[in-house]
């Protein structure tokens, strides 16, 4: 077959059937990245956010239990998920320390994240400094 004087080959259509599926993959794949790495973030931030809210109310109240800290996780992280849209979620909560583990599954994909928030008394120790600088500023008085 002749067109204006060149010859037509097959061969770029043969080129294109073997580019085509890699390029659709890398394309596909790139999107799950993006899927997954959006999902383990808005894990990870909802993890967190429930560790230092623990935390601070471990600190107000002396009390929070592993329900309070699974339903608020369930409040933060909702329906934010687009890849995994289950996740499961358990506290443990320690005189010190608020750890809070949160895993999703989709198929053989799997992500977890674990945050933890010191519980801190940041009134004690805003208040041994003043003592201290008390202590300190009598003394130098005395002398």
């Amino acid at each position: 077959m002749k067109y204006t004087g060149r010859i037509l080959k097959g061969s770029m259509t043969v080129e294109m059937s073997f580019l085509m599926p890699i390029i659709l993959l890398l394309i596909m794949s790139s999107i799950l990245a993006s899927f997954y790495f959006h999902d383990k973030n808005i894990l990870a931030g909802a993890a967190y956010e429930t560790a230092v809210v623990g935390s601070t109310k471990m600190r107000e109240k002396d009390e929070v239990t592993e329900g309070e800290l699974k339903s608020l996780f369930r409040e933060r992280a909702g329906k934010k998920c687009i890849l995994f849209a289950g996740s499961s979620v358990s506290a443990s909560i320690g005189k010190e320390e608020i750890c809070i583990k949160a895993s999703a599954r989709k198929g053989r994909l799997g992500l977890s994240v674990v945050k933890k928030a010191a519980v801190t008394d940041p009134e004690n120790h805003i208040r041994d400094i003043r003592r201290i600088k008390e202590i300190a500023d009598g003394a130098k008085s005395h002398n």
